[in-house]
């Protein structure tokens, strides 16, 4: 059944034809984008030439071409550096059967394609100048109060998620940013204050249903087509095919504390007690640690933000060490039921300019890896916006499982760390230049002090050697599976698991 907020005048139909050519026209006259998903094409194929009506005949959802009013706000990403990339038609699914549709008619018709949930692909790579297939209107989200069983569309956002286990008080794995999709999170492992208590998103994941290049629905678990089971949680999305729902087995949850608190002075005597703190917190904490320099802002400023499932006493017990140093200059600690505390934390992930670059630590950073961190800070060259370097801890319920036990090879990691620069329009090209060269220098030199890993969710159009640094030893294995499930490489983008 198609979902009933789907407008159904935006469908395709033969009296649109006009417009259709007008509008592909000028898509087409952006030129062609250095996607890697084009690499395999002599050439991309001419819209006017595309049997588009097919393929909205064999669709129940409607099929937006370049000028229907709702096609430019289905096309943004959550990037807009990624936002000239447009294109030619936008698939409103409303159900496996469109995405299956899509593919089969991708594949027959040569048209370069990618899935768009959340569309927050810190690359874009969820923007295409062939067919996207939006899968967003299939976010329904069911939980059973019972079993805790809780089965999700392949459009499923955070705040689906969130309105749908608060009534039962039970949770899953979930980020903070209310319009992230799932699909991303879960794929490229996921991370999240739960993550120490409960393991990953992809940890809770116990099945789900993907449509393969070819137009075959398969159903994975642990049962059931195990090797492709293994690799969907940690892959990163878009390398297998197109998820239409997951299964998560939730936890209950109760009273938390959630926190966050800034410092303006002392940052690296702060930065040293607060780590060490974090790293032997018990599993219940879950927390982020940045750094930032501002636009306008006279120095840098240090906070934290996190959730303890606790008493508010336990927490001040665990920051007592930093407090006798240096009292924060802002502070609030409350305790709320689980969903009101996420509330706090949570935010609306709203579209912008940035480009972050992360590598994963393992143990505590030197007193001279902090050092190199706010010297870096202290030299940002400036935008009209902010630069932060930030980490999430990690370590808990996530190295239950083995590197091997998932895609996701990152297991033993202390924590997720990295570099982010944000900017606006009004930012010139020098500036924009000098930003990326001083993002780069950067991440460089916390190289002594890291792992080569970085986490593909965070996923890094400028990562060199981005296999490795993504999947390590897991790569021939990924390797395999995309042989075996997209032997002619469909699905496939410019950090996307080669055959």
């Amino acid at each position: 059944m198609q979902d009933s907020s789907i407008d159904q005048t935006q469908a395709f139909s033969p009296s649109r034809r006009r417009f259709l050519r007008a509008g592909t026209t000028a898509a087409l006259g952006l030129g062609m984008p250095s996607l890697g998903w084009l690499s395999g094409c002599a050439s991309l194929p001419d819209a006017r030439a595309l049997p588009w009506s097919e393929l909205a005949r064999s669709m129940q959802g409607p099929l937006l071409m370049p000028g229907s009013p709702e096609f430019a706000a289905r096309a943004r990403p959550w990037a807009l550096q990624y936002a000239s990339t447009l294109p030619q038609g936008i698939a409103q699914c409303a159900g496996e059967t469109d995405v299956q549709a899509c593919l089969r008619w991708a594949q027959a018709n040569r048209v370069p394609l990618v899935a768009r949930s959340g569309g927050h692909s810190y690359a874009g790579y969820s923007t295409t100048t062939g067919l996207m297939v939006d899968v967003s209107s299939m976010n329904r989200v069911d939980v059973d109060g019972t079993t805790g069983i809780a089965t999700l569309g392949g459009g499923a956002r955070n705040k689906h998620v969130y309105a749908a286990c608060r009534p039962y008080n039970r949770a899953v794995t979930h980020g903070r940013c209310r319009d992230v999709g799932v699909a991303g999170l879960v794929l490229g492992g996921g991370i999240g204050f739960n993550m120490r208590a409960h393991g990953l998103t992809c940890d809770g994941l116990t099945a789900t249903r993907i449509v393969l290049a070819d137009g075959r629905a398969l159903n994975c678990s642990a049962t059931e087509n195990t090797d492709l089971f293994w690799a969907i949680r940690g892959a990163g999305g878009g390398n297998f095919g197109i998820h239409t729902s997951f299964t998560f087995q939730t936890f209950p949850v109760g009273m938390f504390t959630v926190f966050e608190m800034s410092w303006n002075d002392h940052i690296a005597e702060v930065f040293a007690a607060l780590q060490t703190m974090a790293l032997a917190a018990p599993e219940a904490l879950g927390i982020k640690l940045s750094v930032k320099a501002e636009a306008g802002a006279p120095g840098l400023k240090l906070s934290i933000l996190g959730q303890l499932a606790g008493p508010q006493a336990e927490l001040l017990a665990l920051l007592a060490p930093v407090f006798a140093m240096h009292r924060p200059v802002t502070s609030v600690v409350e305790e709320r039921p689980y969903w009101d505390a996420q509330e706090f934390l949570s935010e609306d992930g709203t579209p912008e300019y940035s480009h972050e670059r992360s590598r994963f630590a393992r143990g505590a950073l030197s007193g001279e890896a902090i050092d190199t961190i706010l010297a870096n800070l202290r030299a940002w060259p400036g935008t009209t916006v902010a630069a932060t370097w930030k980490f999430f801890l990690m370590g808990g319920r996530i190295d239950a499982v083995s590197p091997t036990g998932t895609a996701f090879v990152h297991r033993g990691a202390s924590m997720i760390t990295s570099a982010e620069l944000e900017w606006t329009p009004a930012d010139s090209p020098e500036v924009l230049a000098k930003n990326q060269q001083w993002l780069s220098r950067f991440h460089d030199r916390m190289e002594p002090y890291t792992s080569a890993h970085c986490y593909q969710n965070f996923i890094d159009p400028s990562q060199c050697d981005y296999l490795h640094a993504y999947y390590g030893d897991n790569l021939p294995r990924l390797r395999a599976v995309k042989r075996e499930y997209d032997p002619g490489d469909l699905l496939r983008y410019p950090q996307s698991i080669p055959l």
